[in-house]
């Protein structure tokens, strides 16, 4: 669940990163009054990663808006980072890519039995329900009721990832 200030940043900054070729994973604001930190989470969406170039692009643009948005009246840091392999699951095509992988999902409000915090394999994802194989069967949980999400990090993750991936050669080239 985001909070207002981040749904309000979200909503300058997603446009910014989105004209940089880059897809907003999630923005969380933590710490105290004093000193807060701006996490962005960020991916190129051909790659499902996130380079060091890629990290200067959008921590360059992101602190020019920023600036001129103003939305944190103490001094702040601001991070950028990759989802890496064990990402969050944030958007229906988090989930819709990731089905056969294990996940983490813990829910916003408990079920009939009191559970909030579910671990299994991802069935499918349709109609906004993801369906989860657990050790206890079946489960069905609504995109909407979901708090948060993450990949496991597996072997058969690590081996996915692998052969997906393209080689890193020469991608980015200065023009």
């Amino acid at each position: 669940m985001s909070t207002q200030q981040e749904k309000k940043i979200t909503n300058f900054l997603e446009p910014v990163i989105a004209d940089l070729g880059y897809d907003l994973l999630s923005i969380k604001v933590i710490g105290s009054q004093k000193l807060q930190t701006l996490q962005i989470m960020a991916e190129d969406p051909q790659t499902q990663t996130l380079d060091l170039d890629g990290c200067t692009k959008i921590s360059r643009a992101v602190s020019t808006i920023l600036d001129v948005e103003d939305p944190f009246s103490s001094p702040y840091q601001l991070e950028i980072s990759s989802p890496g392999i064990d990402r969050p699951l944030v958007r229906p095509k988090d989930f819709e890519a990731n089905i056969g992988f294990e996940a983490n999902i813990e829910t916003e409000n408990p079920s009939e039995t009191g559970q909030k915090k579910y671990r299994g394999k991802i069935l499918s994802f349709e109609n906004e329900t993801v369906t989860l194989s657990t050790d206890a069967g079946e489960v069905q949980i609504e995109l909407a009721e979901i708090n948060k999400a993450k990949l496991i990090l597996t072997d058969e993750l690590i081996k996915a990832n692998q052969n997906k991936r393209p080689k890193q050669q020469d991608q980015h080239q200065e023009e």
